[in-house]
């Protein structure tokens, strides 16, 4: 393991020795298995692949990186979680992170004891230089969190910040990319061969559709995959949610389709908003949402669910601000038909749309 990095791990981890699988003993193809007290019936009986070599060789492929520098987890938020049993002693380290920013980096930190230094993003929902700058040589601090697309903001972080920070920084940068497909830019994977320190983490979750099947990636320098490996349970994913991302890497063109329908829906979906009289601002998206300032955020998130659509309320982060997610475009035109009733309330809703005059329904 290279020097840099084993001066970063947890010594016990660095010690111990990572549990050994029936899996992880016998790797080919038998006729009969006995070697894992697993039952000889059932249509899911046996344990799947502790590696998920068929994944990780359809990823490879999509995201053109080699297998040895995947890691695939039960969601990102195991590979968010792993990273600070690797990296951080309890009671001890600390993680560095931005607000508004992803709340489980705060919550995987609470788990473990760890303290984690939530500094704000500036006016502009991007790293403030200056504030940061006094913590990049502290030794307690292990990881850097950065989600570029930022959730719930929807911006980019600005590239030159991060290769200052990674260029700055001897800890570990973690550059959380859950929603990097619907962003016009280049994915930080490329960077993961230049950067021995740098972790990229995606997921199945977003893009490709597959929340319910709980599949998120790291990418990174293959000794921190090993660590990853080292401490992760034995058998993570299971063999059905390994099974339905392979299926969704397999059609990867009709996947696109489905990402540029969303991008094209965020963008009508923003100048339909714009026009309404209590929202004041919609910030750039890069991702499959909309964040926006309105005039009452409290009311239209209540409004909002008295017609049974739910968007996000983050008025406790940013002021007056809602998350949108980007819905089909039936839904999306019945969130438009309502928040414009919310505006108008002489427009009357029904159970399927605006109660109104055919030309104004028709200019919906």
């Amino acid at each position: 393991m290279k020097t840099s990095i084993s001066k970063l791990v947890r010594q016990n981890i660095l010690k111990m020795k990572g549990y050994s699988s029936a899996r992880d003993e016998y790797t080919g193809t038998a006729s009969i298995y006995l070697d894992a007290n697993e039952s000889p019936y059932g249509q899911f009986n046996r344990y799947p692949d502790p590696y998920q070599k068929e994944l990780k060789s359809k990823i490879s492929n999509v995201k053109s990186i080699p297998s040895k520098n995947i890691f695939v987890g039960n969601g990102s938020d195991e590979a968010i979680d792993l990273l600070m049993r690797i990296f951080c002693n309890p009671s001890t380290d600390n993680i560095i992170s931005f607000t508004p920013g992803y709340g489980m980096y705060q919550v995987s930190a609470s788990i473990q004891d760890i303290n984690n230094i939530s500094l704000p993003l500036n006016e502009k929902f991007q790293i403030d230089r200056e504030i940061l700058q006094p913590y990049l040589d502290d030794i307690s601090i292990k990881i850097i969190f950065i989600c570029s697309p930022n959730n719930p903001t929807g911006n980019l972080i600005n590239k030159e910040d991060i290769d200052w920070i990674l260029d700055s920084f001897n800890g570990i940068v973690v550059i959380d990319e859950a929603y990097i497909d619907f962003a016009n830019t280049v994915s930080w994977i490329s960077q993961v061969n230049n950067y021995e320190r740098l972790v990229v983490l995606q997921t199945m979750s977003k893009a490709w559709g597959l929340a319910a099947a709980r599949v998120g990636m790291a990418y990174a320098d293959e000794d921190i995959i090993s660590l990853f490996n080292k401490v992760k349970p034995p058998y993570n994913v299971s063999n059905l949610n390994q099974k339905a991302a392979v299926a969704a890497l397999t059609n990867k063109k009709v996947n696109r389709i489905k990402v540029e329908a969303t991008i094209s829906e965020r963008k009508r979906l923003k100048k339909e908003i714009l026009k309404l009289p209590n929202v004041k601002k919609i910030f750039p998206s890069e991702a499959n949402f909309l964040f926006m300032e309105v005039d009452d955020a409290d009311k239209i998130y209540l409004d909002l669910i008295n017609q049974k659509i739910i968007v996000r309320n983050q008025t406790n982060k940013v002021k007056d601000c809602l998350r949108i997610s980007i819905g089909t475009p039936e839904e999306n035109n019945r969130l438009i038909e309502i928040l414009k009733s919310i505006n108008d309330p002489s427009l009357q809703l029904t159970e399927y749309g605006l109660n109104s005059t055919p030309d104004l329904i028709n200019r919906h």
